[in-house]
């Protein structure tokens, strides 16, 4: 089964300030604040959305095909998420902009200033998705993830226009995009994912209740952080799958992306959406026991342990026989 993700790319600069944020305002200057900050450390980590979901997927074996837009920067990013079986041939790159960039300094009190540079993101809206799958012999289905929100509805047409089955994963851009935008996102889907506060904030600004979401997509899935996940399907009872056991929490970042790499590998596999639930579950606890969303491993023996202790031997078999972890 052959998934293409479509989504941002780009990379994360992480700075610690050692002092108060709020140390260094004064009251009645406000209006024209205009200081620097020395921080003690920096550290870049590879993220955007279709990056962490295509690297996961590649880490669990399978070929995912990422699409999205970067600028000449990107080389080594590159690279690395090809030694990880991520499918780069599609990536656009751009002749003026840099790779999109978030950057974010925090304070002792874990209060932080931040900005997000969209750079060459923006000319996502620019990829057409038939040369993509005229190159690898057909798609079977295109994951929409957050984007340039002009890329993510121009895929979605795309994607009914040609009958290619689509997931949506609207998340993080649901804050600035209409109720109308985001109908248009959804309505078709084959699959919708959210987590438990998108959710409502789906059907609070397209208007549609739950059911009326459920009439208008395959397969709902939303994720509920420490209590796991739940699948809904119109007439069919939810499922609800639960967590995975972590060894330890160190930055939830990345979590719901990793959920999803996990998930759709299921899904590609053909195994039941439950089972599906349980590979996205266990992918999304090894980022949680990481800083970064990227910087962990997926050994082989090691996930097929902790899926059998989480699940059970027989479900632990029935991955088994499709997993082909990135370690061994």
């Amino acid at each position: 089964m052959r998934i293409a993700v479509t989504g941002s790319i780009a990379t994360d600069h992480l700075m610690t300030f050692p002092g108060s944020f709020g140390d260094q305002l004064i009251a009645d200057q406000l209006d024209r604040v205009s200081l620097s900050f020395l921080v003690d450390d920096l550290q870049v980590r590879r993220g955007g959305c279709a990056a962490n979901i295509t690297f996961g997927m590649g880490c669990l074996g399978l070929g995912p095909i990422l699409v999205g837009a970067v600028g000449a920067d990107f080389a080594d990013y590159r690279s690395w998420l090809e030694r990880h079986g991520v499918d780069c041939d599609s990536v656009h790159v751009s002749e003026t902009h840099h790779t999109a960039r978030f950057l974010c300094t925090t304070d002792e009190h874990h209060n932080q200033i931040a900005s997000f540079y969209t750079g060459a993101m923006a000319e996502a809206r620019l990829i057409e998705l038939k040369p993509i799958a005229d190159r690898v012999g057909g798609i079977d289905l295109v994951l929409i993830s957050p984007n340039d929100p002009d890329a993510m509805l121009r895929h979605t047409d795309e994607c009914r226009q040609r009958g290619i089955p689509f997931a949506a994963d609207p998340s993080q851009q649901l804050a600035r995009m209409s109720g109308e935008q985001i109908r248009q996102l959804v309505d078709g889907a084959a699959y919708l994912f959210s987590n438990d506060y998108e959710k409502g904030l789906i059907e609070q600004k397209t208007g549609w209740s739950d059911a009326e979401v459920l009439d208008r997509v395959g397969v709902r899935v939303t994720t509920l952080g420490p209590k796991g996940a739940v699948i809904d399907r119109k007439g069919e009872p939810s499922v609800h799958v639960t967590p995975a056991p972590e060894l330890g929490k160190a930055d939830p970042t990345g979590v719901g992306d990793a959920f999803r790499a996990g998930f759709l590998s299921g899904v590609a596999w053909g195994l039941t959406l439950e089972r599906a639930g349980q590979v996205g579950n266990l992918t999304a606890t090894h980022v949680l026991e990481r800083v970064g969303c990227q910087e962990y491993e997926l050994s082989q023996k090691v996930f097929l342990d902790r899926f059998a202790a989480a699940y059970g031997q027989q479900a632990a078999d029935e991955v088994a026989a499709h997993i082909r972890c990135h370690h061994a």
